[in-house]
């Protein structure tokens, strides 16, 4: 039996409303002058603009970064960190999506710290050089997916290597998330959808994964159902609140679970992204039937577990998974995106550098991960 840690420590705010509370946790925390990172679609929803007038009202001086692509690169961060400085920030907001939460971690990490990026790989044991000194940070999702909001790592595609980048230290953590079901109400179905099947893969994955971590496995479990109950609901009637609710805890709870690990699939995934600059919630949805069918083999109660909570009709784990990406209006496969067999060979020798399959259930070589590309084309 081996010594193991668990942590679950950020403060989590949810309901209508959550939002509101920003700058009390703001003045709480000491801040004085903040970095709200987001990026243009949240801008163009006026979302930001609420809360930097929510800010503004409380006596918070606010200055708006939103240059982050939808997959962000370092040089995003490097921006960031310039914009942080020029308005003298000592806190940083991080508000919608993925891409955002994360883009704001890190630019948090370069404020204080002076290595360059690629020395904070998660994969090459980069989180020994990250200390305290990170400025505090708030997260405010707009959509419900990857639970970057309560997350411990920000990913990145850095020039150095070419890929997509886990920077993971439990420094990067927000101080509070504020989960707001009334901001991911403007979400687009496909959107919604896409991002759903990511917080499905992060419970489903997490669960799957190598590793002892009963909290998380517990968890999990509870996403994967809530994703069940909430995730087709909220693609197709967006004004439900309950759903959209549902969905936001579901996105949280797989991102406190992936602290256990995750797998194949993020492997696969984030190739995609860097890539061919696909959304990594879809990467995931494309990919996962094929890795649950792969992984079938090692961990067979636990893949019966999943299937019997997601669809008890369905013959298998990628079956019932496949059901419901259908359900969603997804695509069904990677070639709908672009991706064809000559790509095969550079995204898979990619997705073995990842380090995401380490904890797969299943032992992963560059020909499965190749075999697995294959078998979702």
């Amino acid at each position: 039996m081996s010594l193991v840690r668990w942590s679950f420590p950020t403060t989590i705010v949810f309901g209508p409303a959550a939002s509101l509370q920003l700058a009390e946790h703001v003045k709480r925390l000491g801040g004085t002058r903040v970095l709200i990172v987001a990026d243009p679609g949240v801008v163009k929803a006026g979302i930001v603009a609420k809360i930097e007038k929510h800010l503004a009202e409380a006596g918070l001086a606010a200055k708006v970064f939103d240059k982050v692509a939808p997959n962000p690169v370092e040089q995003n961060v490097f921006d960031g960190v310039a914009a942080y400085k020029e308005h003298a920030a000592d806190f940083v907001v991080s508000v919608g999506g993925g891409s955002p939460l994360d883009a704001g971690k890190l630019i948090a990490l370069a404020t204080t710290h002076t290595r360059p990026l690629v020395d904070y790989d998660d994969a090459t044991g980069g989180d020994a050089f990250i200390g305290p000194n990170v400025p505090p940070i708030i997260n405010i999702p707009t959509t419900a997916g990857t639970g970057s909001e309560v997350g411990r790592s920000g990913v990145v595609t850095l020039a150095a290597n070419a890929r997509k980048t886990v920077i993971f230290s439990p420094y990067l953590l927000a101080k509070v998330a504020l989960l707001d079901p009334e901001l991911t109400v403007s979400m687009p179905a496909h959107v919604t959808a896409a991002t759903g099947f990511d917080a499905l893969t992060h419970c489903l994955e997490a669960y799957l994964s190598k590793g002892d971590h009963p909290m998380a496995d517990g968890i999990a479990l509870q996403g994967i159902e809530l994703c069940r109950d909430n995730l087709l609901t909220a693609t197709k009637d967006g004004a439900n609140l309950d759903a959209r609710g549902g969905m936001m805890k579901a996105a949280m709870m797989g991102a406190v679970a992936f602290q256990k690990g995750l797998g194949a699939c993020h492997s696969l995934a984030h190739p995609l992204s860097s890539e061919k600059d696909m959304h990594h919630g879809l990467a995931n949805a494309l990919c996962l039937p094929a890795v649950c069918d792969f992984n079938t083999s090692a961990v067979p109660e636990r893949i019966e577990r999943v299937r019997a909570l997601l669809d008890p009709s369905a013959k298998t784990l990628g079956d019932a998974l496949r059901g419901l990406r259908e359900k969603l209006g997804l695509p069904n496969g990677l070639a709908s995106q672009g991706v064809t067999k000559a790509d095969i060979p550079k995204l898979a020798k990619k997705a073995l550098e990842d380090a995401c399959h380490q904890s797969n259930p299943r032992a992963c070589s560059e020909a499965d991960l190749a075999a697995l590309y294959e078998a979702s084309l």
